[in-house]
C-alpha cells in the first residue's frame, strides 16, 4: 500500500511530497518495520508518474516478495537546479567543472536536506508508522548515491545501511573523500556500491573518468568498513531500465 502527503521542510520554506510504502503485514498491531529512506521518490514505487515514465518498480516487487519493510520516499525539487543543489553537500567544484567543461554555482544544501530528512522527516514517521526506530536506510541513485554517503558520514548511527547505484560523486568528488577519510564509519552495518561499465554509453574515455572516480570513493570506503559489497555492473547504462534491474539484489543484500 502507497500513502502520499506533503510534509513541511522548515528550512526550504515548502511542502515536499513523501511517498510511503507499507507491507501488507502493516496491520498487525505486534510488528515493527524497518525503514528504507530514498530520494527521486517520484521515481521509486510506479512507473505511472515518474519522470520519463519509468520507475525503479519497488511497489510491484515489494508486493511480489512479501518483504516486510517501511519505504519512505522523498520527491524531489523539480524546479531548475534545486535537485543538484539538495543533493550536493557542497557547491560543485574542481573535478565537477573538469567534467561539466564549466564552473557551476549549483550544489550546497544537501546538509539542509539531510537535516530535514532527520530532524524532521525521520520523528514523524516514526510517530505516525510501526517502525524499528534503530532499523533505518538509506538508498539513492547518482546524486541521490552522493547524498545518501553524505549522510552515512553525517549521521552513521542511525543510517546504518547504505546503497548507492551509479553515485555521481563527480559533483562534489574533493569533498567527500575528505568527509569520508575524516569520519568515523564504525556503526556502519552494510554499504552496497555499484557502477556500470557504460555509464555514459559508448563514451569509452568518459566511462573510464567515471568509473575511477567511483574506485576512488570505494578505495576510501574500503578501508573503513567490513562489510562492503561493491558490484561492476557490465554493460549497465546510467538509466532507470538498468537501475531497475539491481534492485532485487540491493534490498536482499540490505535487509537479508
Amino acid at each position: 500500500m502507497l500513502e502520499i502527503f506533503p510534509v513541511y521542510m522548515t528550512s526550504f520554506k515548502q511542502d515536499r511530497l513523501i511517498r510511503v510504502y507499507l507491507p501488507d503485514s502493516y496491520t498487525n498491531e505486534n510488528k515493527r518495520f524497518p525503514v528504507l529512506y530514498m530520494h527521486d521518490g517520484r521515481n521509486v514505487f510506479e512507473d505511472d508518474g515518474a519522470i520519463k515514465g519509468l520507475s525503479l518498480g519497488m511497489k510491484d516487487y515489494l508486493d511480489k516478495s512479501g518483504l516486510e519493510l517501511i519505504v519512505v520516499a522523498i520527491d524531489l525539487n523539480p524546479e531548475g537546479e534545486e535537485r543538484v543543489n539538495e543533493y550536493c553537500p557542497w557547491v560543485n567544484g574542481e573535478v565537477s567543472k573538469q567534467i561539466l567543461g564549466y564552473a557551476s554555482p549549483s550544489g550546497g544544501r544537501g546538509k539542509e536536506y539531510i537535516d530535514f530528512i532527520v530532524n524532521e522527516l525521520k520523528p514523524f514517521i516514526d510517530e505516525k508508522y510501526p517502525t524499528l526506530e534503530n532499523h533505518t536506510s538509506m538508498a539513492g541513485i547518482s546524486l541521490g548515491g552522493l547524498i545518501s554517503t553524505y549522510a552515512a558520514c553525517r549521521y552513521p548511527h542511525i543510517f546504518k545501511r547504505i546503497a548507492v547505484l551509479s553515485p555521481a560523486f563527480y559533483r562534489n568528488q574533493e569533498e567527500i573523500e575528505r568527509l569520508l577519510k575524516t569520519s568515523d564509519l564504525s556503526e556502519i552495518e552494510k554499504f552496497y556500491m555499484d557502477f556500470g561499465t557504460k555509464e555514459v554509453g559508448t563514451d569509452e574515455e568518459m566511462n573510464h573518468v567515471f568509473l575511477d572516480l567511483t574506485n576512488r570513493v570505494h578505495e576510501i570506503l574500503n578501508a573503513k568498513i567490513t562489510v562492503l559489497n561493491f558490484q561492476l555492473v557490465e554493460d549497465a547504462e546510467h538509466s532507470y531500465i538498468f537501475f531497475r534491474k539491481r534492485i532485487p539484489t540491493v534490498l536482499s543484500y540490505l535487509f537479508s
